[in-house]
């Protein structure tokens, strides 16, 4: 029996058509009350609800602005932000869609420590339908939820793969059957020193069990889009590694465990600066390699670090904020078409790396 009602699937397949529009990708704006302070205190502002509106107003009116919906097909929003005006009075949510771009959010309620290991499984089931139904209410069109895993010195536990991977299928059919598209975001941290072979047999791993996973939950994968991370070294790794060793890691991770029917995947900048991240996407795009799925980017801080260094939390630098957000966005846009030739490379933060050990949002 299919999790996915028969009268759902063309609509939930034409949205992720649409948030994989050649050249498009997503804004990830969806960082937690704690998340979203710490960027606010690296700019000098308190952690307050009128500072968090505030540079979110940079984020959502850009879009609209700058004519950002060539760049982005979707903004995944944070519960608080859902609820949030422009100072005119308008909600965020209908600034986005009236921008032309879908609007998204987030639904995990983080991770908690898995009982017995030194690992993570990811909690927000309880009561996600209906949650899904009241976001449904207020615009949200396709959600996101995330589990993290922790390469140790074989890769992550079966037992935190198990757990997250059935976790993700469980998220994706109840987003299914309330009319909502699901995001699904396994995302294997960048922590440790491993090199990058043990990172690609990790990814084929834990793709691999989510997707099984999904089948197993009868989830339309059609109807579906993956948030992987990219395959990389650990932060901590003493060598060095091309873009296109990166992106020869990550396209065979997918081929092997990745089947065609998900239309695409959206990858996670996870520690990546925004440049490595911009250059790794563009190489990905490149690679000689089958790619039988849209390849693109679901950024948070690779495309909000040159803002808020931009903005500095001053009021008379919000449009340079702006600006800057459009400068990561179309480098981007141009990296899902592998013709990123470098233009946005000396951007205020682009080099500056965006590693945060442990990272939770």
């Amino acid at each position: 029996m299919a999790a996915c009602p028969l009268e759902y699937r063309e609509e939930l397949a034409k949205i992720a058509k649409t948030i994989l529009t050649p050249g498009k990708g997503l804004l990830a704006a969806d960082e937690s009350l704690g998340t979203v302070g710490k960027r606010l205190t690296s700019v000098g502002l308190p952690n307050e609800e009128a500072h968090r509106r505030d540079f979110r107003d940079i984020l959502f009116t850009a879009c609209q602005k700058h004519n950002l919906q060539q760049y982005f097909s979707g903004v995944i929003f944070f519960d608080e932000s859902m609820y949030q005006k422009t100072e005119d009075g308008k909600l965020f949510p209908e600034v986005v869609q009236d921008a032309g771009i879908l609007v998204g959010i987030k639904v995990d309620l983080g991770s908690v420590p898995l009982a017995g290991t030194d690992e993570m499984v990811a909690q927000g089931l309880d009561n996600l339908g209906a949650r899904l139904q009241k976001y449904y209410s207020l615009g949200a069109r396709f959600a996101k939820f995330r589990t993290i895993f922790r390469v140790g010195k074989s890769g992550p536990s079966a037992l935190a793969i198990r757990s997250n991977a059935f976790t993700l299928a469980r998220y994706a059919s109840i987003c299914q059957a309330n009319r909502i598209m699901p995001v699904v975001e396994p995302e294997i941290l960048m922590d440790g020193d491993h090199d990058i072979n043990l990172a690609a047999e990790s990814s084929v791993r834990v793709l691999a069990a989510v997707v099984k996973e999904l089948q197993d939950h009868h989830v339309y994968l059609e109807g579906s889009v993956l948030k992987p991370n990219m395959v990389t070294p650990g932060q901590d790794y003493p060598g060095e590694c091309t873009p296109q060793e990166v992106a020869h890691a990550t396209v065979t991770s997918l081929l092997r465990t990745v089947p065609a029917a998900i239309p695409g995947v959206t990858f996670l900048s996870g520690g990546q600066t925004e440049e490595e991240a911009t250059v790794r996407l563009n190489a990905i795009n490149q690679i000689d390699l089958p790619k039988p799925w849209t390849l693109t980017f679901s950024f948070a801080r690779a495309l909000q670090a040159s803002v808020l260094k931009a903005w500095e939390g001053k009021p008379d630098k919000m449009e340079a904020a702006k600006e800057a957000l459009m400068v990561r966005a179309r480098a981007n846009s141009e990296a899902a078409f592998g013709k990123y030739t470098g233009t946005a490379g000396q951007g205020l933060a682009a080099q500056e790396s965006l590693f945060v050990k442990n990272y939770q949002y």
